[in-house]
C-alpha cells in the first residue's frame, strides 16, 4: 500500500473527528491541533519503515495523546493546567485512543462536540467558526467569507477563542441534552457554513460532478439533529435548506460554464427526490408553529424548488417570505437577496433603494452585494458602474467557479462597451 496515499485517506476522512476527540479530552484545542499535525509527520516516517497500521486512526490518536503528555510536562502547560484548574477531569489526559474511535459507543461524536465547543462563555459570533474549524475541518480562509470577516480577523478571533478556552478553565465537555437548545443555534449555522463551503468545492467539470464529501457530511448531520432533536423546527428547517439546496447541484453547472446561476439552471435536471425530502422536513417543521431562519429560507427554497414542476418562478412568494425573514434575521445577505427580489417585483429603483441601507464600507467588501449592484446597474443601463462592481467583487474571491462565471461576465459587459 502506498503510505502517502493511506496517510492523504485518512486525514481526509477523519482529521476533524481525530482533532475533535483530542481537544475533548484536554480543552485545549490548539495543543490538539498541533500535536495531531505532529503526529500526521510521525506516520510519514513510521508508516514508511513498519508498514500501515491495521487501525490508522487510533494508532495517530495514541501517538499525538502522547506529544500532548510530553509538552503538559513543560512550565508552560503545568501553568495552564492550574489555571484551568482540577474540575470535572481537568485537563488530564485519559488512555482512551482506541475507546473514543469505537463507532458502537459513539456514532458521531462531532455532533456532541459541536455543541460542546457551542459553550455560551464565549462570544456568540464566534460559536460557529470555531466549530466549523475545528469539529468540521474547515479551513480559515473558507470560513472567513461566510461571515462577511477578512481572513486574518477570523484568524485571531480564532486564537482568542481557544485561548480563553484554556486559561478560563472553559470545560469542553458535552453538555447535557437539556443545555442543547440554547446552543442549537451556533451548530445549525456551523452545519450550514460546512455545507456551503463543499457545495463551492462540488462543481469543477460536468463529467465529473458530484456533491463534496463536505457536502454530503453536512447533510448527514443535519438528519442527526433531527432524529436527535425531532421537536426542534429549526433543526427541521436546516435539513429542508439543504435538501432544496443540494438537489440543485448537478445544474451548477453545464458545459463550458463554471457556474450557473439558480434563474439559469435547468430545472429538468434538479433531483426530485432531494425535493421532495426538502418538502417533507418543511412540513414537519410548519408544525410545531412560528417560523424561524432556516424554516423561513427552507420555505423560499421551496419556492424555487416548484419551477421544476410549473415552469414559472413565484416572486411574489417569494418578496412575501423575505419580508419575513428579514424580521427575523436582517443580516447582510438578507438584505441584498431581498433587493434583488424586489427588482422582480417592484422596480430597479425600489431595489437600489433596499440595497443601500447596508453601510457603505462594509458594502465594498461584501461579494453578494457587489454582485447584486452591478446586476442592477447593468439592467439601469450603467454598463461601466457594473463593470466596476464585478472587478471588486472578482478580487474579494479565490480562484474558482464562482469567480470565473464573474470574470465571464466582466468580459461580457466589457465587450458590449467597447
Amino acid at each position: 500500500m502506498d503510505v502517502n496515499a493511506a496517510l492523504e485517506s485518512v486525514v481526509r476522512k477523519s482529521h476533524s473527528r481525530l482533532l475533535a476527540l483530542l481537544a475533548s479530552a484536554s480543552r485545549d484545542i490548539s495543543a490538539a491541533e498541533d500535536a495531531l499535525a505532529q503526529s500526521y509527520r510521525t506516520a510519514a516516517e513510521s508508516w514508511s519503515r513498519d508498514g500501515v497500521p491495521q487501525n490508522p486512526e487510533g494508532w495517530l490518536v495514541r501517538v499525538a495523546k502522547n506529544v500532548m503528555l510530553d509538552r503538559q510536562r513543560s512550565h508552560f502547560y503545568a501553568r495552564a493546567e492550574s489555571l484551568a484548574g482540577d474540575d470535572e477531569g481537568g485537563t488530564e489526559m485519559t488512555d482512551k485512543g482506541a475507546d473514543l474511535l469505537d463507532e458502537e459507543r459513539s456514532p458521531d461524536r462531532r455532533l456532541e462536540l459541536m455543541f460542546a465547543a457551542a459553550h455560551p462563555a464565549l462570544d456568540e459570533s464566534i460559536r460557529a467558526p470555531l466549530i466549523m474549524q475545528s469539529i468540521l475541518g474547515l479551513e480559515v480562509k473558507e470560513i472567513a467569507p461566510l461571515f462577511c470577516a477578512p481572513v486574518a480577523t477570523m484568524a485571531q478571533r480564532l486564537v482568542r477563542a481557544k485561548t480563553k478556552i484554556r486559561d478560563a478553565g472553559i470545560p469542553f465537555s458535552i453538555p447535557e441534552r437539556r443545555e442543547w437548545p440554547e446552543r442549537l443555534e451556533a451548530v445549525l449555522e456551523a452545519v450550514y457554513g460546512a455545507f456551503c463551503a463543499g457545495f463551492e468545492d462540488s462543481f469543477e467539470t460536468v463529467e465529473e460532478h458530484r456533491l463534496a464529501d463536505r457536502g454530503i457530511e453536512a447533510m448527514y448531520l443535519a438528519d442527526l439533529l433531527t432524529a436527535l432533536l425531532p421537536n426542534e423546527a429549526e433543526a427541521l428547517g436546516l435539513a429542508a435548506l439543504i435538501s432544496f439546496s443540494a438537489s440543485r447541484a448537478a445544474a451548477r453547472t453545464t458545459a463550458g460554464r463554471p457556474f450557473v446561476p439558480l434563474e439559469e439552471q435547468d430545472a429538468a435536471r434538479w433531483d426530485e427526490t432531494l425535493i421532495r425530502r426538502g418538502a417533507m422536513w418543511l412540513e414537519r417543521a410548519s408544525g410545531f408553529g412560528g417560523f424561524g431562519r432556516f424554516q423561513l429560507e427552507a420555505a423560499i427554497h421551496a419556492v424555487h424548488a416548484d419551477r421544476r414542476r410549473t415552469g414559472v418562478t413565484d416572486w411574489n412568494a417569494i418578496a412575501h417570505l423575505y419580508e419575513g425573514l428579514l424580521r427575523v434575521a436582517p443580516t447582510r445577505g438578507v438584505i441584498v437577496a431581498r433587493a434583488y427580489v424586489i427588482s422582480k417585483v417592484a422596480s430597479i429603483d425600489a431595489a437600489m433603494a433596499a440595497l443601500n441601507v447596508l453601510d457603505p464600507e462594509d458594502f465594498e467588501r461584501f461579494v453578494p452585494g457587489l454582485v447584486c449592484r452591478a446586476h442592477l446597474r447593468e439592467r439601469k443601463g450603467n454598463i461601466t458602474g457594473a463593470i466596476s462592481d464585478l472587478g471588486a467583487a472578482i478580487s474579494a474571491l479565490a480562484p474558482g467557479p464562482s469567480r470565473s462565471h464573474l470574470e465571464a461576465e466582466r468580459s461580457r459587459l466589457a465587450s458590449a462597451v467597447s
